[in-house]
């Protein structure tokens, strides 16, 4: 039976996290964590996976930024997110999804000052879930 996969928006100030159907179609918000220490953050992420009963977890790189900096800094926390838990990670190309993040926050009638980290974390984790059952993204093992 697949396993539910959890999608990451890594931010400076918050992280945006999304979980998946157990099928693997459907990628839904579910919380966005407000930044402490990355101790504490790996906490929260983990105890919430384990809350969802994910089987992996989609990373959004910003693979399209200036000189690869966010990309970075990016990839060395997936790194050490990585030593904190036994799910496989996925670092997923996040491009453009912000713009689809704010038009979600639109169509869900969200203030304009209200965060969206977590509708960019829905936004990447489904583009993963839809390149994946095409094919073109590499497969975490289901469980």
């Amino acid at each position: 039976m697949p396993g539910k996969l959890m999608g990451i928006d890594h931010g400076l100030k918050r992280i945006g996290l999304a979980v998946s159907d157990s099928s693997r179609l459907v990628a839904r918000e579910l919380a966005i964590i407000r930044r402490e220490s990355r101790q504490r953050d790996f906490e929260q992420i983990n105890r919430i996976a384990s809350e969802e009963q994910v089987a992996g977890i989609i990373v959004g790189l910003p693979e399209n930024e200036q000189p690869g900096k966010q990309a970075a800094m990016v990839r060395k926390w997936a790194e050490r997110l990585a030593e904190t838990t036994s799910l496989p990670i996925i670092l997923w190309d996040e491009q453009l999804s912000s713009q689809d993040a704010q038009e979600l926050a639109r169509q869900k009638r969200r203030k304009p000052d209200e965060p969206i980290d977590d509708l960019a974390a829905r936004v990447i984790l489904q583009s993963y879930l839809d390149a994946a059952r095409d094919g073109l993204a590499p497969e975490l093992p289901r469980e």
